[in-house]
């Protein structure tokens, strides 16, 4: 135990418990390929020791010290690699099979985690560096459950079996082979401090230089017109540099311990040959035993070998386990089913404050307004005034700091909150389409929607375009709706908002790219349902003249 402790980092911010704890948490969702990799390495070890056994038997034969026949030695050890081979096919099919499946189970239970989480205006952390974790951290845990613990179990049990050989050929040179093992044990409790610190930073770094890759892929189109590509690769080239830094330093600690344990190692093997070479010498052993000997002692210090490595194993999967947990520390938004109110239904906003964590004064500051149900309403505000924070109030996305926002009908009203959020039809300010075809990102405004119904949508706001693309509905656009006009993609947008058929409807600057003939008609049609409750955040003189109401955020 004193050994794990030393795992843990100065910087961390978890004890080693709450570490250990949530990593038996994930072994016991991997139950099934941790008990399949343990089963394939323990009739490893019996195979191992078997042809020890079958080793020794067939060369006593050979010298005359035993009877038998010698063919048969010989095929028995045949069967006995051969039993090797299946376990290593076995063993190569569960870690490409079982384990990918393990590790794409649990990215799909980070990524769930994380669409579950409160909104938040500033994340705490990259998207490069979230996509970094979900990617070689989930699999660095996933091997060490899956892989590390199982063989080591299998490791220790060959080390055991192999030291009960060799106790009984003799008794001197097993613990001879042993008695050096206490030294390494303590000299890994140093190792593994120095390199707990220096994984870290490298984790941290890879992790920034693929934050900046992400950016630079997403922008590129800025960083071009700004003709800031060289800015860009020379920022890249210096995060490079600080990994290569780290990178060298955790090599050059990692090469000089290997070389003192390795040493050891090949120190001990050599006292175990010279031993078996003068007792060969004064024939108080057989050749077979002798070759026995040295079977064994591969066979205890392979062992002790891999189990010096589960050092940087350990270091590797608790910086992993780390990251991870940062990541499961975001709170979570109620969960449940959702709760529908019928429509018409309004949102009243009662003496609304709302201000983000780095703010000196609140966005948005007794804000009281009525979006009375079956209204069209227009917000209009400078940039910066606090629009869009209002549709995130309104969208409980953001909790008010004072006053409330409701969502009622009649008599009925509640405070607004996650569980509402299935009332809405929200389009967000920009190009938001997915990579696909236009059919699947339609589907994911109401997955059941049959090729009429999206030719519906379509039709009401003027996106009959589609029909005159080469593969119509299955037109594949590429990542931001490459392929596509920004209107034409607007108009997708707001298509795939309104299949969902919820009563409110909240539009940010959601025609800003349209003409004026064709955002005209795209408001006639969707205004003509008057069942529904529709805010606009807009700049746009056109639109305004469509509502009942303006709402002036100052």
């Amino acid at each position: 135990m004193k050994l794990i402790e030393k795992l843990h980092s100065p910087e961390s911010i978890y004890t080693m418990r709450q570490i250990v704890r949530w990593l038996w948490r994930v072994l016991r969702g991997n139950r099934t390929q941790a008990l399949f990799n343990a089963s394939v390495g323990l009739l490893s070890v019996v195979c191992s020791l078997l042809m020890v056994w079958a080793v020794q038997r067939t060369i006593d034969m050979a010298t005359g010290i035993r009877e038998g026949s010698l063919y048969w030695g010989v095929a028995l050890m045949g069967l006995i690699i051969l039993a090797e081979f299946a376990l290593g096919i076995m063993r190569v099919w569960i870690k490409n099979i079982l384990g990918v499946r393990a590790q794409n189970l649990m990215q799909q239970q980070m990524l769930d985690l994380l669409l579950r989480a409160e909104w938040r205006g500033k994340d705490r952390y990259h998207s490069g560096d979230v996509i970094n974790r979900l990617e070689q951290d989930v699999q660095t845990v996933v091997t060490f459950i899956t892989e590390t613990l199982p063989n080591t179990f299998s490791t220790v049990v060959l080390f055991i079996g192999a030291f009960a050989y060799l106790l009984q050929l003799d008794v001197w040179l097993a613990c001879i082979t042993v008695g050096i093992l206490p030294l390494f044990i303590a000299v890994s409790r140093i190792y593994v401090t120095q390199m707990r610190k220096y994984t870290r930073r490298v984790r941290n770094s890879d992790s920034q230089v693929q934050s900046l890759l992400t950016e630079s892929v997403q922008h590129r189109m800025l960083i071009k017109t700004l003709e800031a590509g060289d800015r860009m690769v020379n920022r890249l080239e210096n995060t490079q540099t600080e990994l290569r830094h780290h990178v060298r330093q955790r090599t050059k600690f990692s090469i000089v311990s290997n070389l003192f344990v390795n040493g050891g190692f090949s120190l001990g093997y050599l006292i175990a040959f010279l031993w078996g070479a003068v007792r060969l010498s004064r024939h108080t052993i057989t050749f077979g035993q002798m070759t026995a000997f040295l079977q064994l002692v591969f066979r205890i210090q392979g062992p002790a070998r891999d189990l010096t490595r589960l050092a940087p194993a350990f270091v590797s999967v608790f910086t992993a386990a780390e990251r991870l947990m940062e990541l499961e520390e975001t709170p979570q938004e109620q969960q449940g089913d959702g709760v529908v109110i019928p429509a018409p239904c309004g949102i009243r906003l009662d003496g609304v404050t709302y201000g983000y964590e780095d703010s000196v004064t609140p966005i948005i500051d007794r804000l009281t307004f009525d979006f009375s149900p079956g209204t069209c309403t227009a917000i209009l505000g400078e940039t910066g005034a606090g629009k869009t924070t209002l549709v995130r109030l309104i969208l409980a996305l953001v909790r008010p700091q004072s006053g409330k926002v409701q969502i009622y009908n009649g008599d009925r009203s509640e405070d607004i909150s996650p569980l509402h959020r299935c009332n809405f039809v929200y389009v967000p300010q920009g190009n938001t389409l997915l990579s696909g075809t236009i059919r699947e990102n339609l589907l994911m405004g109401r997955p059941d929607a049959t090729d009429d119904d999206l030719w519906a949508a379509l039709h009401l706001v003027c996106g009959d375009f589609v029909a005159d693309l080469p593969d119509g509905l299955d037109t594949v656009c590429s990542e931001a709706g490459g392929g596509l006009s920004e209107g034409q993609a607007q108009r997708l947008a707001i298509a795939r908002a309104l299949l969902r058929g919820r009563s409110i409807m909240l539009f940010d600057e959601a025609t800003s790219a349209l003409d004026p003939d064709t955002e005209r008609q795209l408001l006639e049609n969707i205004l003509s349902d008057k069942q529904k409750t529709i805010i606009f955040i807009t700049h746009r003189p056109a639109v305004v003249d469509y509502c009942d109401q303006v709402l002036r955020v100052e």
